[in-house]
């Protein structure tokens, strides 16, 4: 028997060769459509997995912008308060002696008229387009406003450290990551 004819079908085939080929023939694969029987129910399954991420997501990050805007209220609101100023109190106008005897002769008004207190502009005002605008000054917080402030930071870094997790589980999942040992970005050097 010559080894050329199983490699390559060349030289002179051995006839107990020949009778395996006729007998495992029949077994031999042959191409053909691939057919689903009519019965058959196909349902396609549904991920709902990364739009529950996404909705997720979305939810934290609107918690950590309400978180973020309360403690930006809440230290823009005390600043404020101590910056409004209190109107001057009103001049009081002084009547001379013979004034003050035709006031009560007349027990009307007094004839010099009543001077409107003048308006004072605070010292970090600032003119724009003819209007006074406060200037905001650097807030001052309490030791407590601080430590409700870092707090606060401290949550939103969570929620922002979740909300990444979170996405980058559902870009794994969607983009199907191989095993935990799948080497990726590798390239040729040299």
């Amino acid at each position: 028997m010559k080894d050329d004819y199983l490699w390559d079908k060349s030289g002179e085939p051995d006839p107990e060769v020949q009778q395996l080929e006729e007998i495992l023939g029949t077994l031999r694969y042959q191409p053909r459509p691939l057919e689903i029987p009519d019965d058959l129910i196909v349902q396609r399954r549904r991920n709902y997995f990364p739009l529950l991420a996404i909705a997720a997501t979305f939810v934290i990050a609107l918690l950590a912008a309400g978180l973020w805007y309360r403690a930006a209220s809440q230290k823009s609101a005390a600043p404020l308060e101590a910056q409004v100023e209190q109107p001057a109190p009103a001049p009081t106008v002084q009547q001379r002696p013979e004034d003050k005897t035709l006031a009560t002769e007349n027990h009307g008004p007094s004839p010099l008229p009543r001077v409107p207190p003048r308006k004072t502009q605070p010292a970090n005002s600032v003119a724009f387009n003819g209007k006074r605008h406060n200037r905001a000054s650097a807030p001052v917080l309490t030791a407590a406003q601080e430590k409700e402030a870092e707090e606060a930071k401290a949550q939103l870094l969570m929620a922002l450290r979740v909300a990444s997790e979170k996405l980058n589980l559902v870009q794994r999942k969607t983009q199907g990551a191989g095993g935990p040992n799948q080497i990726r970005n590798q390239h040729k050097i040299g």
